[in-house]
This record gives structure tokens, C-alpha cells and sequence, in this order.
């Protein structure tokens, strides 16, 4: 099943309804701080395995505490599709958790 990209004004209207998201070329990007290494540690641990079950899997950066993800879909071109907001939400919920902000 062949994934469609988003249009522009779709995208824009998307990253409306996910704070602090933002489009970098053909990508979403987000970054989250959380109070210590072992917080971001288990978080990427967590963002991995909703990529897992989703079988769509981002670029993710561990800093001290930090955590940053940059998500496309490379079966469509490396562009934006529902696919990459499906992970945005589900990683919002996982952040919300974890206290991440």
C-alpha cells in the first residue's frame, strides 16, 4: 500500500495540533528535555518501541537529557504522510509521561 505525502497546507494545519513540532524541510523535529539521562535514556527506549509497533522509525538523538527525533517517510520520497503524525502523537503521549517538556 503506497503512502501519500501531504500537502503543505495539511502539514501546516497538523503541526497546529502538536506544540512545538515544526517542519524542517521534508521532515518533522521536535526535541524534549527531561530532568536526567536515565529519563531520556528510557524514553528513547519507549520512542523505539512505538516505532517498533507502528513499523515506522525515525532518526533520534540522546543528548545528557535530552531527546530529538526527526521523522519522514522514506517510502514515500522522504516526505511528510500521516504516518510520521501518527509517530508525533504517540511520542507527545509518551513525552507527557516521562514529564518532558
Amino acid at each position: 500500500m503506497a503512502v501519500e505525502p501531504l500537502s503543505q497546507k495539511d502539514i501546516e494545519d497538523r503541526l497546529r495540533e502538536l506544540p512545538g513540532w515544526s517542519l524542517a524541510e521534508d521532515r518533522l523535529e521536535r526535541s524534549y528535555r527531561l530532568g536526567s539521562h536515565f529519563a531520556a535514556t528510557a524514553m528513547v527506549v519507549h520512542i523505539a518501541q512505538v516505532q517498533e509497533e507502528l513499523d515506522h522509525h525515525s532518526d533520534l538523538t540522546l543528548g545528557y537529557n535530552t531527546v530529538g527525533l526527526s521523522v519522514q517517510t522514506h517510502s514515500a520520497g522522504g516526505t511528510v504522510t500521516e504516518k510520521d503524525f501518527e509517530l508525533a502523537e504517540r511520542v507527545e503521549a509518551l513525552a507527557a509521561g516521562h514529564g518532558a517538556s
